[in-house]
């Protein structure tokens, strides 16, 4: 077993050993903080500089597809909604929103392939794909600046309550709730890496540890097999739940898209 692998289980038992009797029910919103702020100035310099910013190809991939034309409809995303820059600023920020025809809150990805289907006629792109990766990072981009603003809408009160529900229950092998690091344990350091506080103020994001672009649905994921725990399949209904709680809990928190983190 490697140092570092040590080091993890040594800092995961300190986790479990520590004494959740009571967690916050949110942290306040004046204490609220991305993960940018706890990162290296190597890697901020890096998210900030958009020539520096390996998510930037992925931009470039997704203006691409924002004007071809798909399907058999022939349609572009453009020629429905037109300059992105203007009709798509503040949208990502806006999402999961609530869907009439399927009764329940999409997400940015699903939204999309809603889109593909009813509008395009084109097949929906798969979760994690290159280009669905790359259209929502550049749709994301044209939020960037704009503070994270979940619909007001009544419909979605159970379905962020099913995320808290979620965020607060204790998964896996390791009995481990995501509120236990990230709202009981923030700030703390684990394996050498500060604990962050998890809002997804930058997603899609290039994480260096992946070498790659990734949505917030492979975040989760990584965090339920880290937790020993079965991971839900990309475009669950649980993951949305989850993404539309941590965008509620994110709520007047800037977008930060395309991110970049460790």
């Amino acid at each position: 077993m490697s140092a570092a692998a040590v080091l993890r289980r040594l800092a995961l038992a300190a986790i479990l050993a520590a004494p959740f009797v009571t967690a916050r029910a949110e942290i306040p919103l004046n204490e609220r903080r991305s993960g940018y702020e706890d990162m290296s100035a190597d890697n901020k310099a890096m998210q900030d500089d958009d020539t520096a910013n390996p998510a930037m190809l992925s931009v470039l991939d997704g203006e691409a597809l924002w004007q071809a034309k798909a399907g058999s409809a022939r349609k572009s995303c453009a020629d429905c909604h037109g300059d992105a820059a203007e009709k798509m600023k503040g949208v990502a920020a806006r999402y999961p929103a609530f869907d009439d025809k399927l009764g329940g809150p999409v997400d940015l990805e699903q939204r999309i392939n809603l889109c593909r289907e009813r509008h395009q006629n084109a097949t929906p792109f798969t979760f994690e794909s290159k280009e669905m990766l790359a259209l929502t990072t550049y749709l994301g981009l044209q939020s960037r600046g704009e503070p994270i603003a979940p619909p007001n809408d009544p419909r979605l009160a159970p379905f962020i309550e099913q995320g808290r529900a979620i965020y607060n229950q204790r998964q896996g092998q390791l009995n481990l709730a995501c509120a236990q690091c990230h709202d009981d344990n923030w700030g703390k350091s684990l394996a050498g890496n500060k604990v962050p506080q998890a809002h997804p103020t930058g997603y899609p994001i290039y994480r260096l540890e992946w070498q790659s672009v990734g949505s917030l649905q492979r975040r989760l994921r990584n965090c339920m097999i880290g937790m020993r725990a079965e991971p839900y399949a990309f475009g669950s209904a649980e993951h949305v739940n989850m993404e539309l709680y941590l965008m509620w809990r994110a709520r007047g928190m800037k977008v930060e898209t395309p991110a970049v983190r460790p």
